[in-house]
């Protein structure tokens, strides 16, 4: 059977676009001190060939894993297209990774070479240092005294040498994601799977080959990488890449650039609208703002009535790389929907049975599709993780949803154990593994609260060793020395014991509701 998305290559795809459109601005990038650079496909392709040939110089072949430590900015993008070209597998880290965070993914995946920048190198080194393994490290905008540094990469103008054989179905990417685990899960993810997704972004935005997407979201996650990158290179438009976002400046980066797509979430939203109103700001060229996670209907309405835009809603996740719904461009969206399946997506809504639940009725987001294609590959060395996952052609996310009479979509709860902190996936579960760390935790549960700006606070409930024996201050620090500053507690509360089920099992919906009342003024 014919593939629509052929048997390319992420290579394949920029040279498309270099022969097409080789004079056309590709890439706009602002660093955070406002400093604006510019770069040609032609001249972005060819940095992407020195740089692929620094790479293998330094032994880097198909298959490797080369770990990606980047803030936003032009190397990240020109590494790993270099990466893609040698069949080499990029792997995106969190710039907010604690040391122990990221010595699990260099030693879980036997990764090769880093590249960082200075102000990120120390924990790159102490990683390094803890992981054991022979990890060379390559120093990306800016200098470290005696290390090597990016530009070193692309200083040899010979082609880089291309794989034996490689096909869209070749592993990409791995992509660690907070889940049910303590640890997190390393999604694979394959050069057919990134260039579905730019399709994905283009066919429910009706982009074209005039966009000018801009985020300031980050590239080491999916919706960076697909609603921003990969769509513009499937259209041919210009890339507009912000560093980092900052709720002060970030609407007048739009205007000032000309972007006319945009995505946020919702703590990008929420610290919009507390911005000063500008008078010039509903002067803007954006005809498409994709949203993800639900706001209320106030901050819905005023969000779109002060910067004089409509908000596009969707749902997608790394696993399936990454849209799976979106509210329709024209028609109806039927707010809070998060809209209809993208284009060639079938989705099923299953009940703990596997059979299809009735309209109205909740169920289970199940993707059928091509795992490598449509859906991820699998769970990286994580058979029993993956088999919970896909399930012949079918992908259980462990999200629930509903849909009405017209077949939209709404989203209800996650089966999993996540809380959705700022844009960021938080698995309570790898929390709880920080607090029993702590010699003075007996026990402890996390869950997540709701949270005016950031979506929901991580909230932990702790059952110390010994009654007055530690301070929340305490319970603090220690998670900051183990977790990401997004993933540490920021609600703390000690108990006598936790509520439990019968076969021993925490009721954490108990926790919630009583977490909730405390918060609620009486009277």
């Amino acid at each position: 059977m014919l593939d629509p998305l052929g048997d390319r290559t992420l290579t394949d795809l920029l040279e498309e676009r270099v022969a097409a459109n080789g004079e056309r601005t590709f890439l706009v990038f602002e660093d955070g001190a406002g400093t604006i650079s510019e770069l040609t496909y032609r001249d972005f392709d060819a940095r992407v060939e020195r740089c692929a040939r620094g790479l293998s110089q330094r032994g880097v072949a198909q298959g490797d894993f080369v770990v990606l430590h980047l803030r936003n900015s032009p190397e990240f993008l020109i590494a790993w297209f270099a990466l893609a070209r040698l069949g080499a597998v990029l792997i995106p880290s969190n710039v907010a990774n604690t040391v122990g965070e990221l010595e699990h993914i260099l030693s879980f995946t036997s990764a090769r070479l880093a590249i960082t920048e200075p102000s990120l190198l120390e924990t790159v080194d102490r990683a390094i240092t803890a992981s054991g393994n022979a990890v060379s490290v390559v120093v990306a905008r800016g200098t470290a005294d005696g290390r090597e540094r990016f530009e070193d990469l692309l200083t040899d103008d010979r082609r880089a040498p291309r794989p034996s054989s490689l096909s869209g179905s070749d592993l990409a990417e791995l992509i660690f994601t907070s889940g049910t685990t303590r640890k997190p899960k390393a999604v694979m993810l394959t050069h057919a799977n990134c260039i579905r997704s730019g399709l994905d972004a283009v066919h429910c935005l009706w982009l074209d080959e005039g966009e000018r997407c801009l985020t300031a979201l980050p590239l080491f996650h999916v919706n960076g990488q697909a609603m921003s990158v990969l769509a513009t290179l499937t259209v041919g438009g210009t890339l507009v890449l912000i560093e980092e976002f900052r709720a002060s400046r970030f609407w007048s980066q739009v205007r000032a650039h000309r972007a006319t797509q945009t995505c946020i979430v919702a703590m990008q939203l929420r610290t919009l609208i507390a911005q000063p109103p500008d008078p010039a700001e509903r002067d803007h060229q954006v005809r498409r703002l994709f949203y993800a996670i639900n706001v209320t209907d106030e901050e819905k309405t005023e969000f779109e009535q002060r910067f004089g835009i409509s908000l596009i809603n969707g749902y997608g996740l790394s696993e399936a790389m990454t849209l799976l719904t979106c509210a329709p461009v024209v028609g109806p969206r039927r707010w809070p929907s998060i809209g209809l399946p993208s284009p060639g997506r079938r989705l099923l809504l299953l009940d703990p049975e596997g059979n299809e639940v009735p309209q109205g009725e909740v169920g289970e987001v199940v993707v059928e599709g091509t795992p490598g294609r449509d859906i991820m590959l699998g769970y990286y060395r994580d058979p029993e993780a993956t088999a919970g996952a896909l399930r012949g052609n079918r992908m259980h996310t462990g999200d629930n949803a509903y849909a009405d009479e017209a077949g939209y979509l709404y989203f209800f709860d996650r089966k999993k154990d996540m809380i959705k902190r700022a844009g960021e996936n938080v698995s309570a579960i790898e929390v709880e593994g920080a607090l029993v760390s702590h010699p003075g935790v007996a026990e402890a549960a996390v869950v997540g609260v709701p949270d005016a700006i950031r979506d929901e606070a991580v909230a932990a409930i702790v059952v110390a060793a010994a009654p007055g024996g530690l301070t929340e201050e305490e319970i603090v620090e220690h998670c900051r020395q183990h977790l990401s500053k997004f993933k540490v507690p920021t609600v703390v509360q000690f108990v006598d014991e936790l509520p439990k089920t019968s076969i021993g099992k925490v009721r954490k919906d108990v926790l919630r509701r009583a977490l909730a009342d405390a918060a609620t003024p009486s009277g």
